[in-house]
């Protein structure tokens, strides 16, 4: 069942973005993988709260109830959202943590705004092989491309089924319902996530992250193979893997997920 949590808007560079929050405590900002929204982390909130945090999860621009960037959007336009939501809240900065194309905006938030970041949490990093980019944008993005509006309807049974596969009978049907609706419900284009992941190179921009970072990831997560790379690029980094899960490990393991998250901002 859905915890309706406080929710608020806060006035950004492409206008307003919205965010939901809980807790008193170590400010953390999460950024949800696309194409979601903050509702992403419904099932995390509260265990983060429990653990000392104020969590704040965003809704990207142009995701969920965030106005979008005007035209085709960057990773490196999103990372602005971060700052507006910061100063509502009233912190002076966060750890900035970000799950699959939200963990290459988090990385961009450190870059742009260094004095904004305490830590970096990189949940499903994506450094990316020339040859991986060129695939996508061969084939991947033609393909999302096609997601849009359809007199029958058939583009939510087509998100709706992949989505169950991914799911792998690990999370309820109700569930799987709220990620369709998620992946529809922004104002901006259904393939804008990826074509956007898929242009940035946080293969070289993880080299000019200064601040503490862990890189969190999953046995079962479809780019955990990316995620040890992340790490051979940058050793210094903490590392966690959790056993088994998939891309919606927030919801498949809330309480082990949270315990990574806290046991890492807590030692710093």
């Amino acid at each position: 069942m859905t915890r309706w949590v406080p929710r608020g808007y806060a006035d950004g560079p492409y206008g307003q973005i919205h965010y939901r929050h809980e807790g008193q405590g170590l400010p953390i900002v999460l950024l949800h993988q696309a194409p979601m929204t903050s509702a992403q982390y419904d099932r995390v909130l509260e265990p983060l709260a429990r653990r000392g945090f104020h969590a704040m999860a965003i809704d990207m621009p142009g995701f969920g109830m965030s106005d979008p960037v005007e035209g085709t959007p960057r990773v490196e336009d999103w990372a602005a959202c971060v700052p507006p939501v910061l100063d509502a809240l009233g912190h002076g900065s966060a750890t900035i943590l970000g799950h699959h194309t939200g963990a290459l905006v988090a990385t961009e938030v450190a870059l742009q705004f260094p004095e904004r970041v305490n830590a970096l949490v990189l949940n499903g990093p994506m450094p990316l092989s020339e040859e991986e980019r060129a695939e996508f944008l061969t084939n991947g993005y033609p393909r999302e491309r096609t997601i849009t509006a359809q007199a029958d309807g058939s583009q939510f049974a087509a998100v709706h089924a992949a989505r169950t596969r991914l799911a792998a009978g690990t999370v309820e049907p109700e569930r799987v319902s709220e990620y369709v609706v998620m992946a529809f419900q922004g104002q901006g284009a259904y393939w804008h996530g990826h074509h956007a992941a898929f242009q940035y190179r946080q293969e070289e921009t993880l080299a000019a992250v200064a601040c503490p970072a862990l890189i969190l990831t999953n046995t079962g997560d479809i780019i955990h193979d990316h995620a040890r790379k992340a790490h051979e690029l940058r050793p210094d980094f903490a590392w966690v893997a959790l056993d088994g899960g998939g891309v919606d490990i927030v919801d498949q393991q809330p309480e082990a997920w949270a315990q990574a998250v806290a046991d890492f901002v807590q030692s710093l």
